[in-house]
């Protein structure tokens, strides 16, 4: 019986692995999980219901998705690569840089733009490769793969130091409970100051690697 109460994450594995509809997979697992588990159908949206509450902050996100995807339908990916386009300088890799630093400021203000998938892939992937285009080539399969890579290795790494940036925020908080658990004191406004070097080194050395990085790719798959 213990082992019957496991059916809904071979649901999850044999649903992926077919490539069916995810939410439908979900779904179906989370129900036949709760019938096995002894759940009635009154107790399982009580406690969806109540989930949903206590983790109300995932409704921003899907708001977020939501408006991605409909922008993205009507045209988003076009306009963005367009508008790179219009700079005949620019390259994959200084458009991966510039959303650095444009990231890195408003993580200080605890300000998101919806991540990878809610703003990298949408945003900030054509104007990558709008930027190939402008520079007169047909982008490469790989060099694509690599940028993607990239943008979303610079979203991490600069969300991951500059959210430490606002006091107050999850980053800070957490560190200075660690350090209040080692002995150690700190203020919140002393954690920012202290980041704030770190948070620029981080992102100068992150955007250096990553246009060195694409330089080197238009020279392996264009030239």
């Amino acid at each position: 019986m213990e082992l019957l109460k496991l059916l809904g994450i071979v649901i999850v594995i044999a649903g992926f692995a077919l490539k069916l509809d995810s939410i439908l997979v979900i779904l179906v697992a989370a129900v036949v999980t709760a019938l096995v588990g002894g759940l009635g159908p009154v107790t399982l949206l009580e406690t969806l219901g109540s989930t949903f509450v206590a983790n109300r902050s995932m409704a921003i996100f899907i708001i977020v998705m939501l408006v991605t995807g409909t922008l993205e339908r009507n045209g988003l990916r076009e306009a963005a690569a367009a508008l790179i386009g219009k700079f005949k300088g620019a390259t994959s890799g200084l458009v991966i840089g510039i959303y650095g630093v444009m990231r890195s400021i408003f993580a200080a203000f605890n300000v998101g733009f919806g991540g990878v998938a809610g703003f990298v892939r949408p945003v900030i992937m054509p104007m990558a490769e709008g930027a190939i285009v402008a520079q007169g080539y047909e982008p490469n399969e790989e060099h694509v793969e690599e940028l993607k890579g990239m943008a979303s290795g610079m979203e991490n790494i600069t969300w991951f130091f500059g959210q430490v940036l606002f006091v107050g925020g999850s980053g800070g908080l957490l560190v200075q409970s660690t350090l209040a658990g080692l002995g150690i004191e700190v203020e919140l406004a002393q954690l920012a100051a202290i980041e704030i070097p770190v948070c620029i080194i981080a992102t100068v050395v992150a955007i250096v690697f990553y246009v060195i990085k694409d330089r080197k790719m238009i020279q392996k798959y264009y030239k």
